[in-house]
């Protein structure tokens, strides 16, 4: 079980973690009260999360340099790289270490953000020790560092509740968790999503797979459709679309929507050179599902 909470918060936290004016690094989450993040780092987020390039962002972020190399989120999203392409859990453990380092340097000047990363931090480095030691001999420190995350995102929170970069955070790790373990509510966690995260085409996304998991699949396709109208180009958007089409197809024998399922999964597949290998198979498998349950639906008519 906690094997698997981390594996979702991680997938999580590099959901978590779009193309700029070169002249204008702007704060990715908040409209106001912006942060300077970097022009590298927030090509790399926006990369990752608005168009799904992991490719172009893994570059971004190899060629960050001066100030940008303090920035903790920067050090986050590699770790999320080392694990996603590479699955590299010493990486994601070096890089967990430097997120937090930055992020207790951070603490001074910005102690939300600092706050928040530290959380980050403590994160990635108990899932380096699970991944990397086992259940049996990782999972002390894992509980350890996992007590430190929420201990560090009272903190955060206790500084501004409706931060959209805390929100967007906590809400997939909250969703995440909620999904992992019994007698969990992802109802908040989908709630501080719609109400407080930012930017919209990530907190939708995590509204969608939310209602995807509670079953609630008319309530996630239009969550999805928000994300796609906030940012058409990504593919694993039209990914998450073909999911949730494909079991609500399914269940109401739709051949229509399984169509459309069929479709999205596609439009996902054909910019398969910006994903991780191994996202890409799964896409490629639950494609050839959908066909399968609409070439049965089809023959039932």
């Amino acid at each position: 079980m906690i094997r698997q909470i981390f594996s979702a918060i991680a997938l999580s936290t590099t959901l978590t973690l779009y193309l700029i004016s070169p002249t204008l690094a702007q704060d990715p989450f908040r409209a106001t009260n912006q942060r300077p993040i970097g022009e590298k780092t927030e090509a790399a987020f926006r990369a990752m999360f608005e168009q799904g390039d992991y490719i172009s962002a893994d570059r971004y972020l190899k060629a960050i340099s001066g100030n940008e190399q303090q920035e903790p989120l920067a050090y986050a999203m590699r770790a999320s790289l080392a694990y996603v392409l590479n699955e590299d859990y010493n990486s994601l453990g070096n890089y967990g270490k430097k997120t937090l380092d930055t992020a207790r340097q951070l603490t001074s000047t910005d102690p939300l953000r600092g706050n928040l990363y530290s959380a980050v931090g403590h994160f990635l480095l108990g899932a380096s020790a699970l991944f990397r030691e086992g259940t049996v001999k990782g999972t002390p420190q894992a509980l350890a560092e996992l007590r430190q995350v929420y201990e560090y995102m009272d903190k955060a929170e206790a500084i501004s509740s409706t931060d959209p970069e805390l929100n967007l955070l906590r809400g997939y790790m909250d969703l995440m968790v909620s999904v992992n373990l019994p007698f969990s509510n992802p109802e908040q966690a989908i709630g501080r999503l719609q109400r407080f995260a930012g930017p919209k085409y990530l907190s939708e996304r995590g509204v969608a797979v939310g209602y995807r998991d509670l079953k609630k699949f008319p309530q996630a396709i239009e969550a999805v459709d928000r994300a796609m109208k906030a940012s058409n180009s990504n593919p694993e958007l039209y990914y998450l679309k073909g999911q949730i089409l494909s079991t609500y197809g399914n269940q109401q024998k739709s051949a229509a929507m399984l169509q459309e399922s069929v479709k999205n999964f596609d439009l996902a597949i054909a910019k398969k050179d910006q994903l991780p290998p191994d996202l890409v198979k799964q896409i490629e498998r639950e494609r050839r599902k959908a066909a399968q349950r609409l070439s049965v639906v089809a023959q039932q008519k």
